[in-house]
């Protein structure tokens, strides 16, 4: 017997059971489960009459909205091959997409379509879509299927298609509802703020397979954001660090009790970005851990548990909670975490074409972690952040742990710079940072050995970030080369371009311990 997922019964049943209850409310409109069953169910069948079918790579360049959850529906029952495309990105980024996956369609709407017109896609604006009022049950579609690509961030290079089958992803979502820490119901709400195309889609749809509401906005935006968190009326927040960190700034000073859960990964969450959620929301902040190449869940730590870590030693590293259902992991010889799961990818696509992944099913995160003595996974950076500097072997997610949280200062990115003398030379840079910043910095990285202190601190307007909001490494450290100058030697100090004074924040005791 073939193995089939009934896309497009299940939402008939949603449908079915809570009919004219709100599935979706994006702050202008309203969009009810009907009206959902009938938006996406009316794609779906404009998609097949065009020729749409299994595997057919289908794009959606939208905005947060309605029109992105039913149009995120309509191409998963119709069959295709859903390929999310960040209403963010530029013209560029969707030709590599379209380079690496050859859409047939891109679901759009006049706004954007300019950016994707003549890509050699057809395109099919979401206002020529009405709803169909008595929509048909279309065919189960094959699990071995291609069922989504997502694309990888690129922070360490061109981004990769990160293809999973129908299968794994229904798989995916059955998993993440069955960790969720408490069941929703209709009128229960969760604020989405992050762009659909990445985690906003998945806890949608498992509010809605509850018959819940997604409140999907477009990022923080402060009225229509402190207009729901005053409302008393929201059960969840979904907010990775980065709108942690918006929402803090944005809400400082203010609780909001009636908030369950908020719900944060993707980062590392640092102490004192945890201490200002809690703050807000009190002790409800789960974090979970997940990769492109497997969505969340991989891991989960609750509410109570990441309390407990942060009182307890906040300052020893990113817990990321115990193995989800169906989740293996292990520390390789070199400190990387690896894992496999029923629901990870199936394998990416980059300018040489299709890899599968390793026989055994181990993928290699590139995460360094530790697991402790009570089944724990801790992340301790990127392998490929690693800073190799007089010998040593250097995280920068520990000393940006003990700078993050400073008063007049925004997030802080340490990197380095090469150096013939010293391998890499360290160096702290900071967006929106007070002009004294610096000995605030040094103060902070006293509890730290010698050799992980940074050599300078910059300041700059602003740090650069790729689409998902994350800081690119890569980017500040190419941003500090293109106008600085470092002076190498035993006593390494930087120096702005067309400047006579090395940068603040250079120390002129010892040098770094060897």
């Amino acid at each position: 017997m073939t193995d089939t997922i009934a896309w497009s019964r299940e939402l008939h049943t949603l449908a079915q059971r809570f009919g004219q209850a709100i599935a979706v409310d994006d702050g202008h409109a309203q969009l009810s489960f009907a009206d959902l069953n009938g938006r996406a169910h009316a794609l779906a069948c404009a998609l097949q009459a065009q020729g749409v079918g299994a595997g057919d790579y289908v794009g959606i360049y939208l905005p947060n909205g309605g029109a992105a959850v039913w149009a995120d529906y309509g191409v998963t029952i119709s069959g295709a091959c859903l390929v999310h495309l960040n209403a963010a990105y530029t013209r560029d980024e969707i030709m590599w997409a379209q380079q690496l996956t050859p859409m047939r369609h891109i679901i759009t709407d006049r706004a954007l379509a300019p950016t994707v017109a003549d890509l050699g896609a057809a395109l099919v604006l979401c206002e020529d879509i009405a709803p169909l009022d008595t929509p048909p049950v279309l065919p189960a579609v094959n699990a071995a299927d291609p069922g989504r690509v997502i694309f990888s961030s690129g922070t360490t290079g061109k981004p990769k298609a990160l293809l999973y089958d129908q299968g794994r992803r229904w798989l995916a979502a059955v998993i993440l509802r069955a960790v969720l820490p408490f069941t929703p119901g209709p009128g229960s709400r969760v604020l989405l703020m992050t762009p659909y195309v990445h985690g906003a889609s998945m806890q949608a749809r498992a509010w809605l397979d509850h018959g819940g509401t997604a409140v999907l906005l477009k990022g923080v935006e402060r009225e229509a954001v402190g207009r729901e968190l005053r409302s008393g009326t929201l059960d969840a927040v979904f907010a990775p660090p980065t709108m942690l960190a918006k929402l803090a700034a944005s809400f400082d000073g203010e609780r909001f009790p009636s908030v369950r859960c908020v719900f944060t990964g993707t980062q590392t969450l640092t102490p004192g970005l945890y201490a200002k959620a809690r703050a807000m929301f009190g002790p409800t902040v789960r974090i979970t851990y997940g990769k492109s190449e497997n969505v969340n869940p991989i891991t989960v730590l609750d509410p109570q548990a990441t309390q407990a870590c942060f009182d307890a030693n906040p300052a020893e590293g990113a817990c990321l909670g115990w193995p989800a259902p169906g989740v293996q992991l292990r520390i390789n010889d070199h400190d990387e975490i690896e894992l496999r799961s029923r629901h990870m990818y199936i394998g990416h696509i980059d300018q040489e074409g299709f890899h599968a992944p390793p026989a055994d099913g181990w993928h290699r995160t590139g995460d360094l972690g530790r697991i402790d003595e009570h089944g724990r996974l801790w992340l301790l950076g990127r392998m490929a952040d690693v800073i190799k500097s007089g010998g040593y072997k250097i995280y920068p997610d520990e000393i940006e742990a003990a700078l993050a949280g400073m008063p007049d200062c925004g997030d802080i990115c340490v990197v380095a710079l090469p150096s013939d003398y010293w391998g890499e030379v360290i160096i702290a840079v900071a967006e929106h940072a007070a002009p004294a910043w610096h000995e605030a910095a040094r103060q902070r990285v006293a509890q730290l050995a010698r050799y992980k202190h940074p050599r300078a601190h910059i300041a700059v307007a602003a740090l650069p970030r790729n689409p998902q909001g994350k800081i690119s490494r890569r980017a500040v450290r190419d941003l500090v080369l293109s106008t600085h100058t470092l002076i190498d030697g035993s006593y390494p100090s930087v120096e702005a371009r067309g400047s006579i004074h090395p940068s603040v924040g250079t120390f002129d005791g010892l040098p770094p311990d060897r």
